[in-house]
């Protein structure tokens, strides 16, 4: 699948959502408010589109540097660390080879005010520009990445960080230290037309304002929001569904693409596509589940994952029908993680600990003999069947790092089909069998670990053919990690698929 640009983006009108038209709104989406910063002198505004959930600013002003910032502005205030993200472009042939977008973090509304930004200018010049104190004149640090249309900028402590990619490939990051700016910033986005008389105009989507867990967070035992969200993996558009200021994982996507299954607080939950109202699943006894889950092909029967309440055994594996039931127990002993079932039903597939090491392993669906799949020292997980049967994709460190392989579905020929610095988890084949979609994190994170509240990628691959293994692309970029998408996700048609990002 070749990426498509942000203006195809636009020519598509997203497949996941219907065309709308921009309409103004009183605190356009996300933001408080929206204003012009310094003596503009043509008036600018901020449009946005709730149905696309995208954000469109005119804007003009003389520039933004030296001691004073002429600009169009939409805003919120936000409190301690933050990271704001989107994707964005400049529309038309522009006035002044130097007027910019971007997002900026800010002190203040006057014109003078401490600030740092991260702006994308028109010949495409790009770099975190910042004052540091009212009245200074700013300084840059320019990034490599010319004409960038994935931005983010973050603040982190003392220090701010900008992030910026042409959409499909990995950051470029650079750290800007010893801030002292107030505990409460404006956050918003700009647009600047570098001339006084003239007005510009800039696009954006994928528009996220995110507070990040506090540093002393403690894992599995501290929990920060949710937002449930659909991606087009061609365009890289994305929507969020639902959110909760509580933790939501691991969304499955029902093969009649009528719902989402996700587990949250013990529970298992169905969110119908339809209303976007989520509903508690009847798993009778077995109320302690895990973001390990998978609907059967057929879409009638959903593995759980689920702790035993013996710690001898820890998680085990259970099925219940998927309207609710009864749950039977199918692994006879644990600690089991489930991840795939077979096409025809008859299989699942799992990651176990036996004998003080995880392998891959699997079941008939009604239970039995476990058969083991996979001996290599080391992590093998996220087990998941191919569409026809005939493979199953998991994550091993046997490498060293966490890459993704894949094996027939009776062990024979594993093979490695990614090699590179990050580590990767979690490979889902999509429905039509072409594509995977996949989670990767920065070479800093343990291989052996998938930990919540990250930079984290979803990264696309061609399914390999006859040999070929295709180049990942990134198409999404996200603060998300453990939960975000450990289980099947793709929607029936192949070209959506749901997550789960993370805000305070």
């Amino acid at each position: 699948m070749e990426i498509q640009t942000y203006a195809a983006l636009c020519a598509a009108a997203l497949l996941l959502m219907p065309a709308a038209v921009l309409s103004a709104q009183n605190g356009p989406g996300i933001f408080e408010a929206s204003a012009d910063v310094g003596p503009v002198l043509h008036a600018g505004k901020t449009e946005y589109d709730a149905t696309a959930q995208t954000y469109r600013l005119s804007g003009s002003g003389a520039n933004i540097w030296f001691a004073k910032d002429e600009f169009h502005y939409a805003y919120k205030k936000v409190s301690g660390d933050c990271i704001v993200q989107a994707r964005g472009r400049l529309l038309g042939k522009g006035v002044d080879p130097h007027r910019k977008f971007g997002w900026m973090l800010r002190a203040g509304l006057d014109t003078s005010a401490a600030m740092v930004s991260a702006t994308v200018h028109g010949d495409g010049l790009t770099a975190i520009q910042y004052r540091k104190r009212s009245g200074m004149n700013i300084e840059e640090v320019k990034s490599p990445v010319r004409m960038p249309d994935v931005i983010q900028l973050e603040r982190r402590g003392r220090s701010f960080l900008l992030s910026v990619a042409r959409f499909g490939e990995p950051f470029w990051t650079v750290e800007v230290p010893d801030f002292d700016l107030p505990e409460t910033l404006y956050a918003g986005l700009f647009i600047c037309s570098h001339n006084k008389d003239a007005v510009e105009t800039a696009e954006f989507d994928n528009v996220r304002v995110i507070i990040p867990a506090k540093p002393d967070f403690r894992p599995y035992r501290d929990y920060i929001g949710s937002h449930i969200e659909v991606l087009d993996v061609a365009t890289g558009a994305r929507k969020v569904l639902h959110s909760a200021p509580n933790s939501l994982q691991a969304p499955n996507w029902t093969p009649d693409d009528k719902a989402l299954i996700y587990n949250s607080e013990g529970l298992i939950y169905r969110f119908d596509l339809e209303t976007n109202k989520p509903a508690p699943l009847n798993t009778g006894a077995i109320r302690q589940n895990n973001n390990d889950h998978v609907l059967s092909f057929d879409g009638k029967m959903l593995g759980l994952s689920s702790s035993s309440g013996d710690p001898k055994y820890g998680s085990m594996i259970y099925a219940v029908p998927t309207e609710g039931g009864v749950p039977v127990q199918i692994t006879p002993t644990g600690p089991s993680y489930l991840h795939g079932w077979s096409p025809d039903g008859k299989w699942l597939s799992y990651t176990a600990q036996r004998d003080g090491d995880y392998d891959i392993y699997k079941i008939k669906s009604k239970g039995g003999r476990e058969v083991r799949l996979t001996t290599s020292p080391g992590l093998d997980d996220g087990a998941e069947y191919s569409p026809d049967g005939k493979y199953i994709y998991f994550n091993s460190m046997r490498s060293g790092s966490m890459q993704l392989w894949r094996m027939k579905s009776n062990g024979r020929e594993q093979e490695q089909l990614t090699d590179d610095a990050f580590n990767n988890w979690f490979p889902h084949v999509s429905p039509d069998g072409k594509w995977v979609l996949f989670l990767s994190y920065a070479p800093d994170i343990a291989p052996d670990d998938h930990p919540f509240y990250k930079h984290v990628y979803l990264r696309l691959m061609p399914a390999p053919e006859k040999g070929k293994i295709g180049k990942p692309k990134v198409v999404a970029y996200i603060y998300g990690g453990q939960g975000s998408i450990n289980v099947p996700s793709w929607a029936p048609d192949s070209r959506r698929a749901a997550f789960v990002s993370n805000s305070d």
